[in-house]
């Protein structure tokens, strides 16, 4: 077996395959249905996943209610370990910022009954009433 080169490639690599291989994406098939579903954008315009991707594009990756913004530092063909797949993109300094902000409103939005308990009981829902209607 031939050793593997650790330095990321910079020939151009489709959309879906770089996803992939960049782990946003578990497989192809959901990188191609997140581009055909319009929550991936190549340098700000919506893209098909046979697009080629090179070094330096910007890639606007919306998973849930998170949204990534990276630029493009190597291509891979082949799925390789994370340690490899981290350095395919570097994410920017706003978008990390932005995302962490959201994780904090998202957490910290979180509802006060307990989930777990199930529903709220004949005290839980007067304790309610007497809340609101203050």
């Amino acid at each position: 077996m031939p050793p593997r080169d650790p330095a990321p490639a910079t020939t151009p690599v489709r959309l879906d395959k770089w996803l992939w291989a960049a782990r946003f994406f578990k497989t192809r098939s959901l990188a191609t249905e997140a581009v055909d579903g319009g929550k991936i954008q190549v340098n700000g315009e919506r893209v098909k996943p046979s697009k080629p991707v090179k070094v330096g594009d910007e890639i606007r990756v919306r998973i849930g209610p998170y949204e990534h913004i990276v630029a493009v530092t190597g291509t891979a063909e082949r799925r390789g370990p994370a340690a490899l797949a981290a350095t395919l993109y570097q994410e920017t300094e706003g978008s990390r910022t932005a995302r962490e902000r959201l994780h904090w409103q998202l957490t910290a939005a979180a509802p006060a009954l307990d989930p777990e308990k199930g529903r709220p009981t004949k005290r839980d829902r007067r304790d309610l009433e007497r809340f609101r209607n203050r």
